[in-house]
């Protein structure tokens, strides 16, 4: 996915250097991220947030942690919070909270981690060892990973809640085939979050999931966002259309996340990313105007 995600900013790069870009680009710099708000709460959180599911799980390696030192610095310069994590994501928590302390970020961010145990007592056991890894004594968001014993660890993290170390509790799940039981979990637990897959190719949670969502009062935390990378193969070798600088979009990655952002169920996405530049291109996503039905139906033929 990188190579792909490098090849189409290399393609970018070029109009920036023939100026038609360069408007945009201007504008992007002085522009604030959008803001969505918490339906539990109406605190507002950035539209963008970040995911570390392969990205961070670097382990010890002092090399590999230089440039996610740069992508966290220019995810908070940017105005971001959110980040989303996991005790299953290998070395990710522990990366990720060596670096918060490092740069003194920790108080910046939303942070979101998960649940993936059975049983109270191993679920306990694991958010202790996520707080330890992430160098924290809370975390914004505990959310039940893909619904494993989900009625346990939801009434675990409502737990946490109470005694102040959450703040808001979730459901997640990554594919389709989930949809509904996470939809009648939504029901019968009523989470603060929700985490599922959506993208102009994986649009499924558009009929049923996100209508309950917004009836219920749940934020969605939308994933998998570029579908796995396979977005950037379906369009390689096209140009971005030309109704892309109506809405201040230079590459594909922005197109792709305003066209999840432009559904106004969606509270955020999570792009994962190791790589700086990409995490910048990234942050754009959440300036200026985003897609309207016409647009959103020209992203999808782009992509069938």
């Amino acid at each position: 996915m990188n190579l792909k995600r490098r090849q189409f900013l290399a393609t970018t790069a070029l109009a920036f250097a023939t100026g038609a870009l360069r408007a945009p680009l201007a504008a992007a710099a002085t522009e604030s991220l959008l803001q969505r708000p918490i339906p539990a709460s109406g605190e507002s959180i950035p539209a963008i947030g970040m995911g570390t599911s392969g990205s961070f799980e670097v382990g010890t390696d002092a090399a590999a942690r230089d440039p996610l030192r740069e992508v966290l610095r220019r995810f908070v310069a940017g105005g971001a919070r959110l980040i989303d994590t996991a005790p299953s994501y290998g070395t990710a928590e522990s990366v990720l909270g060596d670096l918060l302390a490092e740069l003194k970020l920790r108080e910046q961010v939303f942070l979101a981690t998960k649940l993936s145990s059975v049983g109270r007592d191993a679920g306990a056991a694991q958010f202790a060892q996520s707080l330890a890894r992430l160098r924290t004594d809370r975390v914004e968001l505990l959310q039940v990973h893909n619904l494993r014993d989900w009625q346990t660890q939801l009434a675990l993290a409502r737990e946490l809640q109470v005694q102040g170390k959450v703040r808001y509790v979730g459901l997640t799940h990554y594919v389709d085939s989930g949809h509904p039981e996470l939809i009648a979990a939504m029901r019968e637990g009523k989470p603060d979050f929700v985490q599922i897959n959506y993208s102009p190719t994986q649009r499924a949670a558009e009929t049923t999931l996100f209508p309950l969502a917004q009836e219920l009062g749940i934020a969605i935390l939308a994933n998998r966002n570029f579908d796995d990378g396979a977005l950037f193969g379906k369009v390689r070798g096209q140009a971005l259309p030309a109704w892309a600088a109506e809405v201040g979009a230079t590459s594909w990655a922005q197109l792709f996340l305003k066209f999840v952002l432009s559904h106004d169920a969606v509270t955020a996405v999570i792009p994962a990313t190791s790589k700086p530049d990409n995490q910048s291109d990234n942050l754009r996503a959440g300036m200026g105007a985003l897609l309207d039905e016409k647009q959103r139906a020209a992203l999808i033929a782009a992509v069938s």
